[in-house]
């Protein structure tokens, strides 16, 4: 892949997968870091394959507000630790900071977000369909399970997560649109199970209950739903839900 100042990512042969337990290998043959911030750097650099990360990022992913005395030695031991296992020509060195020199492809994170570009663009909706299902897949549990880091835990997790869950909804609303509400009644279910103050998860919901001519269901749950917001938020269900719920009350309408 070419780089900003015309050199090329070298083929390694490295894989990182950070989309649950991180998961690094080497042709093919997985590698173990026990080291909790060498976990951490190679997360940090992995986010930005093939490009250069600055040493001030580096050392805030890895310590956060409290430093070490020498920062630039401190990441240099870690970035030595990290070649013995990745191999010598994995992390370049250059002024500004340092570089995993792998193509970005190979890290499940970049490559769940160019998917998600690419099905954006799609020209047909089975082409749609296909990408977000291929992107969906890369994930294996939460971002960044097992790296140590409050800067990747919070904001870049938080920021993944919403991202998957969008996509989720997108091939949600493509299957409806090809009448698989059947099939999609237990996955909803379990979606708004795990994420039960995501407004969005719980009207798909409805609107599949609707169309599986299980009005009655789809009227407990926005119940359910209404006294969950009530206790929790302290708010109301959306404009949206309160449609879905007057649609629901005339089931043939749905």
């Amino acid at each position: 892949m070419p780089m900003a100042d015309g050199e090329r990512v070298n083929d390694t042969g490295v894989t990182v997968a950070m989309l649950g337990p991180l998961e690094v290998r080497r042709d093919g043959v997985s590698i173990h870091l026990a080291n909790g911030r060498v976990r951490t750097l190679l997360a940090v650099l992995a986010m930005s394959a093939g490009d250069t990360v600055p040493m001030q990022r580096l050392a805030l992913a890895l310590w956060g507000e409290d430093l070490p005395v020498n920062v630039r030695r401190s990441v240099q031991t870690l970035v030595t630790r990290l070649r013995r296992a990745l191999g010598s020509q994995v992390v370049r060195s250059l002024p500004e900071g340092y570089r995993l020199d792998i193509d970005p492809d190979r890290v499940d994170v970049l490559r769940f977000q160019r998917m998600l570009n690419e099905a954006a663009r799609a020209q047909d909706a089975a082409q749609e369909r296909l990408l977000l299902g291929e992107a969906l897949a890369l994930w294996r549990g939460s971002p960044y399970e097992s790296i140590d880091s409050d800067l990747l835990r919070t904001a870049e997790s938080a920021y993944l997560v919403e991202a998957y869950l969008s996509a989720v909804e997108r091939r949600i609303d493509l299957d409806l649109s090809e009448g698989c509400h059947h099939e999609l009644v237990p996955e909803l279910k379990r979606l708004t199970e795990l994420h039960p103050l995501r407004e969005s998860l719980w009207a798909r919901l409805l609107v599949a209950l609707g169309r599986c001519r299980r009005p009655a269901e789809g009227l407990a749950s926005y119940e359910r739903l209404r006294r969950l917001l009530a206790d929790e938020l302290g708010t109301e269900p959306s404009v949206e839900l309160r449609r879905l719920h007057s649609l629901l009350l005339r089931p043939q309408t749905m």
